[in-house]
């Protein structure tokens, strides 16, 4: 599997479940919340479950114990800065990149290529956790979760981070662990590349079809290399 027929130009990778296990720390600040308003507290593996389409939908399925559970907005409105002041608190306490990350970042910005990052966390958070684990620097565009109009899946979030690096859409190639980065590339244009260790709400990745899945992001960059 190679992909020089894309004419790939910038790579633009997930954060939460693709680069970072951030969900040590975002289970710490939902229970901190669930706690405050007397809620029984949840365990790690369905935080685990419950992440990926941002803050408030976590919030809603760790209070309804429901992973299609709503809340009115007013109580929503409610609850937010409180878990934002939590997860501030302890952004990077057990969060910690994936194998292979380091090696793979480095290789891709090695390749020459434009390096961004497209997340549903908080932009107010997302770069300052891509700092505490030393990757930030590799990353010429950052785009959160409040950034774009709407989040993925939508694609407006690549479509950014693209108008960003000054690359066309179709030369971006969107790797991610979830199938809403799968449908946001669809929707942008943007080739997808699958990483099977993260958040995808228990289901296998390789459902949402996309172009290719490898183990670890150390295998990228050999991916957009010329052959021997």
């Amino acid at each position: 599997m190679r992909w020089l027929e894309h004419d790939i130009h910038a790579v633009l990778f997930d954060l939460d479940g693709t680069l970072v296990d951030s969900v040590p720390d975002l289970a710490h600040a939902v229970n901190a919340v669930l706690s405050d308003y007397g809620r029984a507290t949840v365990n790690v593996n369905a935080v685990r479950q419950w992440v990926g389409n941002g803050a408030d939908r976590l919030l809603e399925r760790a209070f309804t114990g429901d992973f299609h559970g709503r809340l009115p907005a007013a109580e929503l409105d409610r609850i937010r800065p409180q878990f934002m002041r939590y997860y501030d608190q302890g952004l990077c306490v057990g969060s910690q990149l994936y194998p292979g990350v380091v090696d793979g970042v480095k290789a891709v910005y090695a390749l020459g290529l434009a390096v961004g990052c497209v997340t549903n966390k908080p932009s107010r958070f997302a770069r300052p956790l891509l700092e505490q684990l030393d990757i930030a620097a590799y990353f010429t565009a950052i785009v959160g979760g409040d950034d774009a109009p709407q989040k993925k899946p939508h694609p407006a979030p690549l479509l950014l981070a693209a108008e960003r690096l000054r690359v066309a859409p179709a030369q971006c190639l969107m790797v991610g662990d979830s199938q809403h980065d799968v449908a946001a590339a669809r929707a942008a244009g943007c080739p997808v590349i699958a990483v099977p260790y993260g958040y995808n709400h228990g289901e296998d990745i390789r459902a949402a079809q996309p172009d290719g899945v490898i183990d670890s992001l150390a295998q990228l960059a050999a991916l957009l290399r010329p052959a021997a």
